[in-house]
């Protein structure tokens, strides 16, 4: 469905779409809460570590990443639920292939994090 506004009428209702998508996540995705819950504890973590703003920067954009991959993984389970409640193999693949990004980036940032602090 293409949006019939244009301009800076078509940047603020994209800004008031992205807020009901936080929300809508937020209320119905214990698995983003859960990893918002990471990303705000590692956040202020690596603010009082003595490290340089590159260090702090890299540490903060691997959880970034995280909450970033849950945020796909959760549009991909909503759309395939969308399309059907029934199983199917191939939105079995998609909900897999959508966890396993959730997982790498959870495994980019443990890395990230070790290679950083030692």
């Amino acid at each position: 469905m293409k949006s019939s506004y244009t301009g800076i009428k078509r940047i603020l209702m994209a800004f008031t779409y992205s807020w009901k998508g936080l929300v809508a996540v937020f209320k119905t995705e214990a698995a983003f809460r859960q990893d918002l819950a990471v990303f705000i504890l590692g956040t202020f973590f690596c603010l009082y570590l003595p490290l340089s703003g590159i260090e702090r920067a890299i540490l903060f954009f691997s959880l970034l990443l995280i909450l970033l991959m849950e945020l796909v993984n959760s549009a991909i389970e909503v759309v395939i639920d969308r399309i059907s409640p029934d199983y199917h193999p191939l939105s079995g693949r998609a909900k897999d292939i959508g966890s396993l990004l959730v997982l790498m980036a959870f495994i980019n940032a443990i890395v990230v994090w070790i290679l950083v602090l030692i």
